[in-house]
């Protein structure tokens, strides 16, 4: 939802400047990725079960950003690569799983909150088939765009309500976690709509382009091609 036109703007006006001077001084979109991946990952499995929430989010939201900064040099450079592409969608996948399972771990040793730990594997798998959806359609030459709580929604959300429960708001990390659940599980059956509507359009954009040849093949008007086998030769002879 807040992937759009306006907000990729409003960021890249930040992002941009940093990426053209990080290309500048020959530094590979693709290290960046790793080291936003490494980092934010180490960030949430260490600080996070430990207790640390406000101190774990300030490192993780840190190497987060640099997810942006990545995609800032990639447009410096022209564009990405292919490789580039698959290894962000990667990481972030990775980066997601590290923040919600430390999350879920918090909540079931130190937190004494199960039920809110079930908000946060909901919300880590429902988070990962949307992704898998996404790509998996756009694969296939379908479209899965949109949706309620896309990538940024997730960690806005989860960041912000594991920030507040850090700084003695109790309860805030819960309702976070559950309105982003259910957020997920919207998002889900939205894209699978997408999906279906998708598909249904391209196949019937297929029956077009089929039906004129498969009208002509069944005119009853339409003379019947010559058989080669009964063909007569330009000599005059008869073939047998």
């Amino acid at each position: 939802m807040l992937d759009n036109i306006v907000a990729r703007a409003s960021v890249g006006r930040v992002t941009d400047p940093v990426g053209r001077t990080l290309v500048r001084w020959g530094v590979p979109p693709d290290l960046v990725t790793v080291i936003g991946t490494v980092g934010s990952v180490a960030a949430a499995l260490w600080f996070l079960p430990r207790g640390q929430l406000f101190l774990g989010v300030c490192v993780t939201t840190a190497f987060v950003l640099l997810d942006l900064v990545d995609g800032a040099m990639a447009r410096a450079l022209g564009s990405g690569t292919k490789f580039g592409a698959v290894l962000d969608s990667t990481c972030d996948r990775l980066a997601d799983g590290a923040l919600f399972a430390a999350l879920a771990w918090w909540c079931l040793r130190l937190g004494d909150q199960p039920h809110t730990a079930v908000a946060a594997m909901i919300s880590l798998v429902a988070g990962q088939v949307v992704s898998y959806l996404k790509a998996r359609a756009e694969a296939s030459g379908l479209s899965a765009q949109g949706g309620l709580v896309e990538r940024a929604e997730r960690l806005i959300l989860a960041l912000a309500g594991t920030a507040l429960e850090g700084l003695g708001l109790v309860g805030a990390l819960a309702v976070a976690l559950w309105l982003l659940s259910v957020g997920s599980v919207i998002t889900l059956g939205q894209r699978l709509l997408s999906v279906y509507r998708s598909a249904r359009v391209q196949s019937a954009e297929l029956d077009a382009d089929r039906e004129p040849d498969l009208v002509a093949e069944l005119r009853p008007d339409r003379e019947p091609e010559p058989d080669a086998g009964s063909a007569t030769p330009d000599d005059g002879s008869v073939t047998r």
